[in-house]
């Protein structure tokens, strides 16, 4: 198998529901989806993917692949109503929706790479996502339940998760990256919400809010005082974003009335 999909929550009512699949980055793990499935309304059915590129997976052979983006494919296919993603898997998402790969459907993406231009990339551009590619996880660490490890400790379990993606997993996110301003995001029909970490270190705001610019149906919005991880960092802010966007992209027969979020 090349990825592993567990339902983390039931609906609470009756009624078909409407179902969510739920996409992390590289070397996260679906287990980044717990603070923002326990604050989602009853109405959805959450589903969250432990993708190959998974933290701690033996699977090296992804990398290898010239396509990631068709395990996106596969795997979202027609079953789901949505899908949310983050940092890496959103690049694979949005790049498999604009060509068409992927049926549209009410879709967010969180901390996505982007870049408008390919004159936005230079050698320091390269250099700092490559030297400093280990910080995206010591950022992780931090706020995860990891944090309760001594920093040494968690920095240690940084390089080990930079050294697990490799050379070949840091080309194939890099490569994704760069193709990002040759993408036709005209193209894109869904409903899109883009949410970026106002402090995030890996992929700027500037990212999101020019990736949102590029798609006709896309809104943008900054998480404040959050980094790379804001469903970790303002689970509460982000749910409530997500399921008032989902709300109003959906069928109004597929979504119960809001509830009332829990905010942090």
């Amino acid at each position: 198998m090349t990825e592993v999909v567990a339902r983390l929550r039931r609906p609470a009512d009756s009624g078909d529901p409407v179902r969510v699949l739920l996409l992390h980055g590289l070397g996260g793990r679906a287990t980044v989806w717990d603070p923002f499935a326990r604050r989602a309304e009853g109405r959805y059915e959450l589903w969250a993917a432990d993708l190959p590129w998974r933290a701690m997976s033996d699977n090296r052979g992804w990398a290898a692949h010239p396509d990631p983006a068709r395990y996106l494919v596969d795997l979202v296919g027609e079953e789901y109503d949505a899908v949310v993603a983050h940092s890496y898997a959103a690049n694979l998402l949005t790049e498999a929706t604009a060509a068409g790969r992927i049926a549209p459907r009410p879709t967010v993406v969180i901390s996505p790479f982007h870049r408008a231009s390919p004159r936005d990339f230079d050698w320091s551009v390269i250099s700092y996502y490559l030297n400093d590619f280990h910080r995206v996880f010591q950022e992780a660490l931090e706020v995860g339940e990891t944090r309760r490890y001594a920093k040494a400790h968690r920095d240690w379990m940084a390089l080990r998760l930079r050294d697990q993606v490799g050379p070949y997993g840091w080309v194939r996110f890099f490569d994704t990256y760069l193709r990002s301003p040759f993408l036709d995001l005209g193209a894109v029909r869904s409903p899109l919400l883009v949410l970026s970490g106002e402090k995030d270190i890996a992929a700027r705001p500037e990212d999101g809010r020019a990736l949102a610019a590029g798609v006709p149906r896309a809104r943008f919005e900054t998480v404040a005082g959050c980094g790379h991880f804001p469903m970790v960092e303002r689970p509460g802010l982000v749910t409530r974003l997500v399921c008032d966007f989902l709300s109003a992209a959906l069928p109004p027969a597929a979504v119960s009335p809001s509830s009332r979020l829990e905010m942090s």
